[in-house]
């Protein structure tokens, strides 16, 4: 497959259609559509690719919508709104149990949401918020929620913290999430976005700037050592400049690309560099040996500002050759790659200027 087509949301008033030729290397804007105010985070169905879910990235209170999409990105919607429940809900993913969470960034709380049989209702009754504990003298900033063998891992970016929810079996709530652990992170990190591979975590901490790497400690409140922390800060930073780490993609590895590399991005909100935001490749070298860790690669500089969108295509299709990536600030919009000599490296195929920044996207 040569023609793929990108769904984009941003802070404004639309969801974006990109549609990539691989062949031609060109990256173009197909279509807009009316959405929620500040879709700032979509996420797909996980069984059915017409359907997807999106963040109102707002304050006071935000939201949780629901839309669908052709497999060439004409999307419809949203079929149904509901409260998150609390301040800027900055992410979203739907679950493998038909349940739909959201995390509210300034409130430090979130919601599941249970869905009906089309999945595009909510069911605001069974959907209790979930409120996580403060630090002393802090606040709690939830920014993710990973699912993962029946429970759902939530970094708490203002905690330094992984809260471990799982639902309640008793009587009286069944259904309901509870907080029932946590793996703690080092203090002054916040840890922000996080992916499992095998039987480690890795974790981008955006106030530290770090990846680390760690094993995956026994429910509820096993401990684990963090193995190795690697700097993303990229190389030859320009006086001034302030990184803040973001995003954090771990592919399946496949035949082409056997090696599951880690990319990494990191956000400069000061000083800009002429270079554009670097994407970090990394490397989880020599599992379950004394020299485990992570080895730095290479960085890939996008001449992007504060890449906050970045996605690897669908395997099933091809589209996992590439990775498209944008920017929250600024105007260098839209940028696809291909993974090269493995995975070990990106090579720009096309970029698009019509939209300055998006912030999340999905492959159809």
């Amino acid at each position: 497959m040569v023609k793929f087509s990108i769904l984009a949301g941003g802070y404004n008033t639309f969801i974006a259609t990109y549609l990539f030729d691989s062949s031609a290397g060109t990256l173009d804007v197909a279509a807009k559509f009316p959405a929620g105010t500040n879709t700032s985070w979509i996420t797909p169905h996980p069984t059915n690719s017409s359907i997807f879910y999106a963040t109102n990235e707002l304050s006071p209170m935000g939201a949780l919508q629901s839309y669908t999409t052709t497999s060439d990105g004409v999307v419809s919607g949203p079929h149904d709104t509901v409260s998150s429940g609390g301040s800027d809900p900055a992410f979203t993913v739907a679950l493998s149990t038909g349940q739909v969470a959201i995390m509210n960034y300034d409130s430090g709380n979130g919601r599941i949401f249970p869905t009906d049989s089309t999945s595009l209702k909510f069911d605001n009754d069974s959907a209790p918020i979930i409120t996580f504990p403060p630090p002393v003298g802090g606040v709690s900033h939830p920014h993710m929620a990973y699912e993962y063998e029946g429970e759902v891992i939530v970094p708490d970016l203002g905690g330094d913290k992984l809260w471990r929810i799982t639902r309640d079996d008793g009587p009286a709530h069944p259904g309901d999430w509870n907080i029932t652990g946590l793996i703690p992170q080092p203090l002054g990190s916040g840890p922000r976005h996080m992916k499992i591979f095998g039987d480690r975590i890795f974790v981008i901490h955006e106030l530290a700037s770090t990846l680390t790497v760690q094993p995956i400690p026994a429910p509820p409140n096993g401990t684990s050592d963090i193995i190795d922390s690697k700097l993303i800060t990229p190389s030859g930073l320009p006086a001034g400049a302030a990184m803040a780490a973001a995003e954090i993609l771990i592919p399946n590895p496949t035949s082409k690309f056997p090696t599951p590399y880690i990319y990494v991005s990191n956000r400069n909100t000061g000083v800009q560099d002429p270079r554009g935001d670097a994407i970090a490749i990394f490397e989880h070298v020599n599992p379950g040996k004394p020299d485990e860790g992570l080895k730095l690669i290479t960085e890939v500089f996008t001449g992007l500002d504060q890449i906050r969108g970045m996605e690897i295509g669908l395997e099933r299709n091809g589209g996992n050759e590439f990775l498209i990536a944008a920017g929250v600030a600024g105007s260098a919009g839209a940028v696809v790659y291909q993974r090269v000599d493995g995975g070990r490296n990106l090579t720009e195929v096309a970029r698009n200027l019509d939209i300055p920044t998006r912030t999340t996207f999905i492959w159809l």
